[in-house]
Parts: C-alpha cells; sequence; structure tokens
C-alpha cells in the first residue's frame, strides 16, 4: 500500500525514519501506513517498520494551543504505566523535548464497544455482561498505582475540597456569554450543598483517569477482557474513585451499544472486592460526576444563546444536564445504598 495514496495528515516520513533509527527501533522502509479513525482531534496513524508494527500519534496539521502539551502529558502517563499490569497502550518512543511532538506506541488488538459488537460478544450475553465487571476491574487495576510514577503531577492536596468551588466558577463564567439567561438547573443549589456538607474526609491519592467510560474503553476480541485505556489526557494524581464515580454515573445498563450490562450497584460491588480503597462514600463520588458533567454541558447551552454553538445541540445537552441532576437526586437518595 502507497503512503501517498492515504491521508495521514502531515507525517514527515522520512524524518520520522531517521528519528526511529536513532532510538535504535528496526529499521527499513516505512509500510501500510493508514490512519486511525477514532474520536481524536489528533493525527493517528498506524505503520509497519522492520518488521514490526507501530501507532503514531501527533497534534493535527493545525495544532490547537495546547495541542504539544497535551500530547506531551499523555506520553509522560504511558511511560509512567508502561511497566505496570494497567491496560495501557504500550509506549515505544517519544519525541517531548522538541516540535513536533509526537509519539509511537504498539498498536492495540481489540474494538471500540461504541462501534458496534463483533461475535461472539454480540450474541453472548453473559460476555457483554462481564464487559462491565472488566471495566471496573480495570479501574480497580489503575488505582492500586503508586502515584510516585508520576512525581509533580497533579494537585491531590485539596482536590476534593476543591471541586464543587471549581464546578460553581465555571457556570457562574457562563454568565459572560451574550443572551444566556442563566442557568434553569433545577436541584443545581441543593446538589451542591449536598456535596459540600457530604464531602468525604480523607482519601488516598492516586492516578485518576479522568474521563473513565466506555467510548474510552477497547476490548478484546474473543471475550470481555479490556485491551486498553485509551485518551489519556485529563490524567492526573487525584482521587481515584472520582473515575469511578464518573463511571457509574455515565453507566447505563440498557446501553444500545452493549445491551445487558451489570447494574450500578454490581459495579461498584465489584471494583469493593479488588481495592483497600473506602467505598463508603461512593454515592458522593456518582453524585459530583453528574454535577461535573451536567455544568460543562450546560457550556454548550449558554454558548447556543450567544451564537456560538447550534441551538438545537444546546438545548439537548442542557436536556441531557436536566438529566444528570434528576440522577444526582437518585444517588443522594441512596441509589448505590
Amino acid at each position: 500500500m502507497s503512503i501517498t495514496h492515504i491521508d495521514v495528515g502531515a507525517v514527515d516520513f522520512d524524518a520520522l525514519g531517521v528519528w526511529m533509527d536513532a532510538q535504535g527501533l528496526p529499521g527499513g522502509p516505512i509500510t501500510n501506513a493508514t490512519p486511525v479513525r477514532g474520536g481524536t482531534q489528533n493525527v493517528m496513524v498506524r505503520f509497519e517498520r522492520g518488521g514490526r508494527p507501530y501507532v503514531l500519534r501527533r497534534p493535527p496539521q493545525h495544532a490547537r494551543a495546547k495541542s504539544n502539551e497535551v500530547l506531551r502529558r499523555e506520553a509522560r502517563v504511558l511511560a509512567a504505566l508502561r511497566d505496570t499490569p494497567v491496560a495501557a497502550p504500550r509506549l515505544v518512543a517519544a519525541q517531548t523535548a522538541e516540535e513536533p511532538v509526537f509519539y509511537l506506541m504498539e498498536p492495540v488488538d481489540g474494538f471500540n464497544p461504541s462501534t458496534g459488537l463483533p461475535e461472539p460478544h454480540a450474541s453472548d450475553p453473559a460476555i457483554r455482561h462481564r464487559m462491565g465487571l472488566e471495566a471496573a476491574a480495570a479501574l480497580a487495576e489503575l488505582g492500586r498505582v503508586d502515584p510516585a510514577v508520576l512525581p509533580g503531577f497533579g494537585r491531590p492536596e485539596g482536590f476534593l475540597e476543591r471541586q464543587v468551588p471549581r464546578w460553581l466558577k465555571e457556570l457562574d463564567s457562563y454568565g459572560e456569554l451574550d443572551g444566556y439567561p442563566g442557568p434553569d438547573i433545577p436541584g443545581l443549589r441543593e446538589t451542591a450543598d449536598w456535596l459540600t456538607r457530604h464531602l468525604p474526609r480523607t482519601f488516598t491519592p492516586g492516578v485518576m483517569h479522568g474521563d473513565y467510560h466506555f467510548a474510552n474503553l477497547m476490548f478484546a476480541w474473543d471475550g470481555p477482557r479490556v485491551a486498553a485505556i485509551v485518551d489519556w489526557e485529563m490524567c492526573t494524581i487525584g482521587d481515584p474513585l472520582v473515575d469511578l464515580g464518573w463511571m457509574v454515573a455515565m453507566w447505563q445498563p440498557g446501553d444500545n451499544h452493549v445491551p445487558g450490562l451489570p447494574q450500578p450497584k454490581e459495579l461498584v460491588a465489584y471494583y469493593a472486592a479488588l481495592s483497600d480503597r473506602d467505598l463508603s462514600s461512593i454515592d458522593w463520588y456518582a453524585v459530583m460526576a453528574c454535577f461535573k458533567l451536567g455544568i460543562v454541558l450546560e457550556g454548550t447551552h449558554a454558548r447556543a444563546f450567544a451564537g456560538k454553538a447550534p441551538k438545537d445541540i444546546g438545548d439537548l445537552l442542557h436536556a441531557t444536564t436536566l438529566g444528570l441532576f434528576e440522577r444526582a437526586q437518585e444517588f443522594m437518595g441512596g441509589a448505590l445504598d
């Protein structure tokens, strides 16, 4: 397959080959270059060289303001996780000290369920149910990683205490958008007050993914195992139970992509069996996830008033925000007890 006939962004393969030689990687021509499709704004290209497959990840040709920093952050996380049991893509090498910033990783042998289920997953309800448990197990494995692998990463001190003020401030900032009348979100103040009153007293810092849900997981072709957790740009050192709360808040056992997933209570119980973390406040983490995501989505609703986002999308996301705050009420009422 000819590289020149494939849309692979602005990748300079000659320069890449020279750089790979300097890293001591197998030499030879670069062949079979194909774009990797996914929900990312970064360029991802799969190719082969010296009998070995790779995936290149780099910013788009017209990079965003923070594109390079995001890639540096991801490369650092993947390097730290490379020698752990965590199901993360395996980093091969990275160029982060100069531009262009990019890294090479091993291809992940798996599929993302949001694009459809292969066999045997599609016809085996036991596999689909187990996929949910394996997602909880992969998250518990991440929660066991010593945060010392990422020195200076994040600000774990006061991490939970900052959450409610941080997101209320974000919500207040939407008032700067012309035409936005302010948040019409029933239960907003009640939820914020509940989170403040029920703040967990302590937590054990750990590595957080930061956006843990099914769309950021790849599963093995032959069974329910998580092949890789992807998209690490939100990773930080904080409270890993925030990831569990996020997963539970976004969890839909009747998901059209993967019908028959476990109920949230079962997910939490399975995680608890694999972790020594104190889950007595798991309802707080689930409510916090609904609160944060609802406020984030409300931002698009606010931008729609200012003509900076489509009105139909803004209305749809506002409805989603209202649903999230309703779900927060359920968690506050003991839905996970």
